[in-house]
């Protein structure tokens, strides 16, 4: 009585509190889910011909990383001399960087010969002049670069038609020789500079030829690697927080694998539902954490490896949003089987995982056009998910309420207060991002940016431990189990019944004094006619029926009476 006195008292916050902060965090978050693209690279190789544009690669690196640029291959048909033009400039600024190609096109007439995308930007630089390097075909090699001398500067405005005068001649032109410096970083081969803090850099390159006529080609390569590898400052972080969440997966594998081996007599449905989801995040932290070791050791990213690697990102979110469904279904739990919802919600998870891996493959492979019209594909997918998911979460617990099941309606409030808890989490989590990255001038705290995508992933490490943990196989798993005898029999449907017999009591009432009225009153039944089909077409135990229809005799008859008699 206690009991049911608690659950009348305590109410349910889904309806009032979770309905519209988990649409409104879905359509935020759901588009930056996934992996925002691909890894910076550190290693380039790049084509250019007499009619090809400047070279643009940008670049978040380490202090005292080292930039290389060498020429692979040539080929000139006639004598052709070179000078290689360069300018690097580090960027205080992260949002300043992220569109450099678009700004350099559109700031052409602006800058005149200048190479800074955005002259009257703030930021530091360094710029030098290679050459002349000569190129014909009987050649086996160019002319090694060296490193430059020159000291970062300031960007300052450029003056038009002042006349660079002897100092800017020489800090543009002057490098270091092979016995200027025992340092081996400066003697080293086609090392033309030398990051000098930790951030965003953009390096272009112009190669101007003698002949602009000629019809020559040229393949070089571009190397920007540092202590650490290949790998950006930015994503370096990220590499060591996939190996973390690799490890915490596997812990939560081995984990779910003991308590379902000690327990396996008594696994729920729903608990083969928990394992997939932790199997794949597991192979999806592992595809992450190998892609990002690749680009470190390699210095690009395997093009294949980012597609598997979205394909099982994409599959592992369609599993977890399933999961979330069913468990607010009260599959397993409240219902048997879902019947035809299940059709819905299948069909809800091929399409999402249809959509979420045609949104990958695509920001993959650049097109950010169509890839944004999927992301947006995605968002009113999540918002009809998580609709789907509080509404019917709070019917389930509505049922476990009225069916006075105080241990399975304290399962699903541990889990509804474990929902509101992302929700409130995740609202705080984008309002600092965005007063941090989106609501100012100047990204300068770049270094965080990685945890803008670690965020997600680890709240739902999170919850998915929480889920781990409510649904634990153990032995009392039957507590948790579907029971036909006790869920199937509701307090509405019991008064359901007894309302209705009344009803029928109510209306045999009236109509046995329907008489008064001037009806005419059914016909008397004589009980002995009754009592005589009953004896002739009702069986009066089970030997009648069981016994064969056609026997043989009388005695035959009295025989198999008495062996049935002995029987029982």
């Amino acid at each position: 009585m206690a009991a049911a006195v608690r659950m009348r008292t305590w109410s349910c916050p889904v309806r009032g509190v979770l309905y519209p902060w988990t649409v409104l965090f879905v359509l935020f978050c759901s588009t930056i889910d996934a992996v925002v693209a691909a890894p910076e690279p550190g290693l380039w190789k790049i084509n250019v011909v007499n009619t090809s544009r400047t070279i643009l690669l940008k670049k978040s690196m380490y202090k005292d990383t080292d930039i290389e640029f060498r020429v692979m291959y040539f080929g000139c048909p006639e004598m052709v001399t070179f000078t290689i033009h360069w300018y690097l400039k580090y960027y205080p600024c992260h949002n300043e960087f992220s569109n450099i190609e678009e700004m350099y096109d559109r700031t052409q007439m602006s800058r005149g010969e200048s190479l800074d995308p955005k002259p009257l930007g703030q930021g530091e630089y360094i710029e030098h002049i290679h050459g002349p390097l000569s190129c014909k075909n009987g050649m086996h090699s160019l002319s090694m670069l060296k490193k430059t001398k020159a000291d970062p500067r300031l960007v300052s405005p450029h003056v038009e038609g002042e006349v660079p005068d002897e100092n800017e001649t020489r800090w543009i032109t002057e490098e270091y020789d092979d016995n200027s410096s025992k340092n081996s970083n400066v003697n080293r081969d086609n090392v033309i500079a030398t990051t000098w803090k930790d951030g965003p850099y953009l390096l272009v390159v112009k190669i101007v030829s003698s002949k602009q006529d000629s019809n020559w080609n040229l393949t070089v390569e571009v190397v920007m690697k540092g202590n650490h590898g290949y790998i950006s400052i930015t994503e370096y972080p990220l590499m060591i927080f996939y190996m973390v969440m690799c490890i915490v997966y596997i812990l939560y594998a081995m984990l779910w694998f003991i308590w379902a081996a000690c327990y396996w007599k008594d696994l729920l449905r729903i608990q083969f539902w928990i394992a997939g989801v932790i199997f794949l995040g597991m192979v999806e932290k592992a595809v992450f954490c190998a892609e990002y070791e690749n680009t470190n050791a390699v210095g690009s990213a395997s093009q294949s490896l980012l597609i598997f690697a979205e394909l099982v990102s994409a599959l592992k979110r369609t599993l977890a949003r399933l999961l979330v469904i069913i468990v607010s279904l009260g599959y397993g739990i409240v219902k048997p089987r879902l019947g035809t919802v299940m059709h819905r919600v299948v069909g809800l998870g091929i399409l999402y995982f249809a959509f979420a891996s045609i949104e990958g493959i695509l920001r993959i492979t650049g097109d950010n056009g169509p890839a944004l019209i999927t992301a947006i594909v995605l968002a009113v997918f999540d918002s009809v998910c998580i609709w789907f998911i509080s509404f019917h979460l709070a019917q389930t617990i509505k049922t476990l309420k009225l069916r006075r099941n105080p241990v399975k309606l304290s399962l699903y409030r541990h889990f509804t207060n474990t929902l509101i808890f992302a929700v409130i989490a995740s609202i705080i989590f984008m309002g600092w991002t965005a007063r941090k990255f989106r609501l100012v001038d100047c990204q300068s705290d770049w270094i965080e940016l990685w945890v803008e995508d670690a965020f997600w992933r680890f709240l739902f490490s999170v919850i998915l431990f929480v889920i781990m943990f409510l649904w634990r196989p153990s032995a009392n798993n039957q507590r948790y189990a579907f029971t036909p005898l006790i869920d199937d029999s509701d307090d509405e449907e019991i008064e359901e019944f007894i309302a209705s017999s009344n009803i029928a009591d109510g209306i045999k009432l009236r109509a046995s004094k329907s008489e008064t009225n001037g009806t005419v009153k059914p016909p008397e039944t004589n009980p002995d006619e009754d009592l005589k089909w009953v004896e002739d077409n009702i069986p009066s135990s089970l030997t009648d029926v069981a016994l064969p229809v056609l026997l043989d005799s009388d005695e035959e008859i009295m025989t198999t009476k008495y062996e049935m008699s002995k029987l029982e």
